[in-house]
């Protein structure tokens, strides 16, 4: 049943022509607004495009993001504009959005909002949010998380060859304590990822456990792989292992999110055969990964599933 509705086309058409619509979802309506705003002046992608593409991936998409917290990185104008991070879910929003409260160690409590359905979503995006970057736990209990992640981030004079190369080498250290790794290109420059874990451990014993694996990958390749977070001590031509993204209140760009790339490249699941064969970055864009998704499914669902699931307590 997922998957047909994966494979259908969206029901839901932006409107052509006008600068401005209301879209009626159920009960819910989203005004959307400069819909002729160019966001990608280089591929003469407008603000409609990306509401479009998101609407197209939705049904794949948004059981990614349910139920977790939503940090808004906005662009406003466009790739070339300024951007800026947002938590505080703004005083306009509409009634029915779901907030997620989270404390800060500032004693700050953040309503960040949640993107539940296709409304809110679209409401989000609307904002001028390319990408999508929600929490690793959901909003029930904001310090377990639901997956253990790597980021692979190419430093100066590394290629995504090389990157490709460090997630097999990742995959081979996982996979024999039982894990079973996805993979998703970043839609920048790298690639993610992702084990999903019985919730249990908190995100520090989560984000000690990538550390000291990230440590270990740098002794075996070290001429390929550093585990050094601070820019200016890394050597060349490595590839970062980030294990830090999976501290407290990190995000990063969600599955099937668009970036803010010249070609409007999308972070999107890849098997394992097609990294073992070299895909690259810039196969995946918003104009070809609705046709992906509809065509293979969500290559991610695993990631949701209940069973399946590795319980990292075991090796803390």
């Amino acid at each position: 049943m997922a998957t047909s509705a994966i494979r259908a086309r969206s029901a839901i058409r932006i409107p052509e022509g006008v600068e401005g619509a209301s879209i009626r979802l159920g009960r819910r309506a989203v005004a959307l607004t400069n819909l002729d705003k160019v966001f990608w002046p280089e591929a003469g992608y407008t603000k409609r495009a990306l509401l479009q593409y998101y609407a197209d991936v939705a049904p794949a998409l948004l059981p990614h993001l349910r139920d977790r917290a939503m940090v808004m990185k906005r662009f406003p104008n466009g790739i070339h504009g300024k951007c800026f991070f947002m938590k505080r879910t703004p005083p306009s929003h509409p009634p029915w959005l779901a907030t997620c409260e989270i404390m800060h160690k500032s004693a700050s409590l953040i309503a960040f909002p949640m993107v539940q359905d296709l409304a809110s979503l679209l409401w989000v995006v609307n904002l001028g949010c390319i990408d999508l970057n929600q929490w690793y736990a959901r909003c029930d209990d904001t310090n377990r998380p639901d997956y253990l992640h790597f980021d692979l981030d190419p430093g100066a004079g590394a290629t995504f060859a090389h990157v490709r190369e460090v997630a097999l080498a990742l995959r081979e250290a996982l996979e024999p304590m039982g894990m079973r790794p996805l993979v998703k290109t970043s839609g920048s420059s790298g690639m993610h990822l992702y084990v999903p874990i019985v919730r249990g451990p908190a995100q520090k014993a989560v984000w000690r456990f990538a550390k000291r694996l990230a440590r270990q990958l740098e002794q075996r390749h070290p001429r390929l792989i550093t585990a050094e977070y601070r820019i200016a001590k890394r050597p060349r031509g490595r590839v970062l292992v980030d294990y830090n993204q999976n501290a407290w209140g990190h995000t990063l760009a969600s599955v099937y999110s668009v970036r803010p790339t010249e070609a409007a490249t999308v972070s999107t699941p890849v098997t394992w055969q097609e990294v073992e064969r070299g895909i690259e970055v810039e196969e995946f864009t918003m104009a070809n990964v609705p046709a992906r998704v509809r065509r293979r499914g969500d290559l991610w669902a695993s990631l949701l599933a209940s069973r399946g699931r590795f319980r990292l307590e075991e090796l803390l």
